[in-house]
């Protein structure tokens, strides 16, 4: 294993290395939460949420104290929500389990709930030095690059083979380099080794380069194509009272998007209208009737693996409908239009939310 490229591609940190938050501390904290952060997210979109999470709660005993309504609340914009009651679960973990520290290694840290291999690897190495390897998408480009690597890498086996180069090339780091040889990789794979049109012309270690010898650059990582992304209609109620307030349910902690807030309702089945697709939703899941009355308005948004068209209706309770108990939420509430943001929502509800500001605020 052609280990060269190692002594470039220090230097070449040492000196681009981009100033971010995260970048100047060995507090494992902060690094836990960024490497948390930036899983399937732009470095862009994190530092803001990063910054102000680290005021709301800045030690693992505020985020282990936090209720998971508020951390949500933190959280919300930044999707993948899995991630952020991983994160409380974890720190109430390593409050109980570990007295308040995160472990100071690869193994241990996998113990803890949401930390895989290649979280515990970043942490370990970037906040106690422990010389164990990474392997993200970026990590994944550069490598099948460099050493020209043919082998689809949504294949097990690819994935294997790309760990043990991963764990070979980190005997060669300098001691105590482990962190910035790591956060190299995944700084040039995301600024220089690009999936798309990378910089070869700039990149420190294009001499070493297998791929780009062999003019294959942009044909590497070899990828089988995902299937098409799934379509799914989805109904939600906007369910008025005498007080003109709406009726919101709290998602079960163990469905997508669990412990948020939303409109009641949900996906259409076979030969269903969306009218009775709602009205069917919202007695099963709250036990009440409503009469659906005019659309309010349309979303379209993309999830990771699907996508919606969520069509929002006003509602009314029915004069004999009984009153609502959750049989598939966790909770509900009767909230006016104002105190909405008070709660944690997904995107597309707060597209209708922000909607239905705006035209409280131009009623005014």
């Amino acid at each position: 294993m052609n280990d060269d490229f190692i002594t470039p591609l220090l230097a070449w940190f040492s000196q681009e290395a981009a100033d971010l938050p995260w970048r100047n501390t060995r507090d494992p904290y902060r690094i836990w939460l960024s490497e948390i952060m930036l899983q399937q997210t732009q470095v862009s979109t994190v530092i803001p949420y990063y910054e102000r999470f680290l005021e709301t709660y800045p030690t693992v005993h505020d985020l282990a104290a936090a209720s998971q309504d508020e951390l949500l609340k933190q959280w919300e914009g930044l999707g993948y929500y899995s991630r952020a009651r991983n994160l409380h679960t974890a720190a109430k973990q390593i409050v109980s389990e570990y007295n308040g520290q995160l472990p100071t290694n690869a193994d241990e840290l996998q113990h803890l709930k949401g930390i895989g291999r290649y979280t515990a690897g970043a942490i370990a190495s970037i906040a106690f030095g422990e010389a164990v390897p990474v392997l993200d998408g970026n990590v994944i480009r550069v490598f099948t690059r460099l050493f020209d690597i043919a082998d689809d890498v949504r294949q097990q086996n690819t994935q294997k083979h790309l760990w043990q180069i991963a764990e070979e090339l980190i005997k060669a780091v300098p001691e105590g380099r482990a962190g910035d040889y790591n956060q190299a990789l995944m700084e040039l794979g995301r600024t220089i080794c690009k999936p798309q049109n990378p910089l070869c012309e700039r990149c420190p270690i294009a001499e070493h380069c297998f791929a780009l010898k062999n003019n294959v650059q942009n044909e590497r990582p070899i990828k089988t194509k995902k299937p098409p992304t799934p379509h799914y209609d989805v109904t939600c109620g906007l369910i008025w009272n005498e007080d003109g307030q709406l009726l919101i349910t709290k998602r079960r902690d163990d469905a997508l998007l669990g412990g948020l807030w939303e409109f009641p309702g949900g996906k259409i089945e076979e030969g269903e209208t969306l009218e009775a697709c709602l009205a069917r939703e919202l007695r099963e899941e709250l036990g009440i009737k409503v009469e659906v009355g005019t659309l309010y308005m349309r979303v379209k948004h993309a999830y990771t693996h699907f996508k919606i068209t969520l069509h929002a209706f006003n509602c009314h309770l029915m004069a004999n409908s009984p009153p609502p108990s959750c049989h598939d939420c966790q909770a509900f509430q009767w909230v006016s239009v104002s105190e909405l943001s008070d709660y944690a929502f997904s995107r597309a509800d707060r597209y209708i939310i922000e909607d239905l500001q705006n035209r409280q605020y131009r009623l005014l």
